[in-house]
């Protein structure tokens, strides 16, 4: 099995630290590990590497058991595949510290990033803090959808029984603004640390923002009071003065939160933003200019949303990346294709550029549309290649299945012409070959196969012997 040594690790470091989640754990402070929870993200914790070391040293030798072919074992199977993926997370992220590196990693090992996985890794990195904040950091930034109240839990209690008060205190304030909770677990088992450790001030303010419910709900509040006010009447004079007469310290936080609540009322959303900025109480950020941009990424609100994002580049910030997936996939599923390419060409010109696997969804968009417009895919694959990127055979063969699915094959030099005029002269692999040749033959597309028989042999790079045995 593919890394069974790291199978085999796992299975001795989680034999030599019981999971601080059981009911019979107990807390271990390690002296090593006093790093911010920032800057542990940019180096390899050696006390954890340590011990790794000496848990791989105590293995007994590798034992070889023969045994027949059982109904348990696909559930086995399943089983230490779960478990070598957790393997190869540790591995990973305890030897690397370059997010491009670890990436890397974890792609070539075929590492699909889950909720119980990120959960599972934590538990079995509740000895090396430097570790695991490394890799939830990663998942935070990477897949924050994979990040659940109980994971950001497990990474607090992990940070908490290690001594790590001041990033412990940090992690809360970022739940806080999330809307996750402290839970009883931490409550109780940090609550412990801090009561050994003589931290009074912090057991107490544990014990409160506990009672509490941890969350902020005055918070909720006041966006609920905003948003009554705003919802209410026509905006006017006295709708200004009601929300003055709040005398609300409005931050970046609760300015989101207000325009995503009034999501459904794009006109009265746009209009608080405005008098927000423009009263002076609020100075709009890269985070409220992005929310706005989202409630406008509509159809009637086009001209509007198009004057806000030029405006949030002017001003020096970015259209983050959940902005440009959310309103790219309103504008597809609304057909508004050609808004939906201008978009892609803005967004490839800034600082968070869509990933090749946004490029390839907007290709297949465009082929699977009512009509195929090869302007518009001409100008996809331009503004994909014009900021340094390459076309490959993946969003060849993505871009020829959209084809088949709407019986559009025959079309398939249009496209391949196009990714070779504006794709920096890309030309598929044997392989991708015979497929465009045998999809064209199946159909009884021999002007088009000879068509392309014509255009390989001008680019220099004629049909091998296996897209021309592909004839039928």
């Amino acid at each position: 099995m593919k890394y069974q040594w790291r199978l085999l690790l796992l299975r001795s470091y989680r034999s030599c630290h019981r999971p601080f989640l059981s009911h019979d754990s107990r807390f271990q402070v390690i002296p090593n590990s006093t790093r911010s929870f920032t800057s542990s993200l940019h180096g390899r914790s050696g006390f954890g590497a340590l011990q790794q070391s000496q848990c791989l040293l105590n293995l007994p030798p590798p034992v070889t058991i023969s045994v027949g072919r059982s109904f348990s074992s696909d559930k086995t199977s399943a089983t230490e595949e779960e478990a070598s993926a957790e393997a190869v997370v540790i591995d990973v992220f305890s030897r690397l510290s370059s997010k491009d590196e670890i990436t890397k990693e974890l792609d070539s090992n075929n590492i699909v990033i889950s909720h119980d996985l990120v959960l599972e890794a934590l538990r079995s990195l509740e000895s090396s803090p430097d570790v695991a904040a490394r890799f939830f950091r990663w998942v935070l930034e990477a897949s924050p959808r994979k990040i659940s109240s109980k994971s950001y839990n497990t990474m607090l209690l992990i940070l908490g029984v290690n001594g790590l008060v001041d990033e412990f205190w940090k992690l809360v304030d970022d739940m806080k603004k999330k809307g996750h909770g402290v839970s009883a677990n931490v409550r109780d088992k940090v609550g412990e640390k801090f009561q050994k450790d003589g931290l009074k001030g912090d057991l107490n303010r544990l014990k409160e923002i506990f009672a509490s419910g941890s969350i902020d709900n005055s918070v909720y509040k006041v966006c609920n009071r905003v948003c009554k006010i705003v919802m209410k009447d026509e905006w006017n004079a006295d709708s200004e003065k009601r929300l003055r007469d709040l005398k609300i310290k409005f931050n970046s936080d609760l300015v989101k939160m207000i325009v995503e609540k009034l999501d459904m009322e794009p006109r009265k959303a746009l209009l608080f933003f405005r008098w927000i900025g423009e009263s002076g109480r609020f100075k709009h950020d890269e985070k409220t200019y992005n929310a706005m941009a989202r409630v406008l990424g509509k159809e009637k609100f086009l001209d509007r949303f198009q004057k806000l994002v030029e405006e949030t580049r002017t001003a020096g910030y970015e259209m983050e990346m959940e902005t440009y997936v959310r309103v790219s996939a309103r504008f597809c599923q609304t057909k508004m294709i050609k808004e939906a390419v201008e978009l892609f060409e803005f967004a490839m010109v800034g600082g968070n550029t869509p990933t090749a696997h946004c490029c390839s969804l907007l290709l297949k968009k465009i082929c699977t549309s009512k009509k195929l417009d090869m302007v518009l895919f001409s100008r996809t694959v331009k503004a994909y290649t014009g900021n340094g990127n390459v076309v490959t055979d993946s969003m060849m063969q993505s871009v020829l299945k959209s084809l088949r699915s709407v019986d559009r094959i025959g079309q398939s030099n249009e496209v391949l012409k196009a990714m070779n005029n504006e794709g920096g002269g890309y030309i598929p692999s044997g392989n991708l070959q015979s497929v465009i040749v045998s999809g064209l033959s199946r159909k009884g597309k021999k002007d088009e196969a000879n068509e392309l028989v014509e255009f390989m042999d001008a680019s220099g790079n004629p049909l091998d012997n296996k897209a021309m045995a592909s004839f039928s």
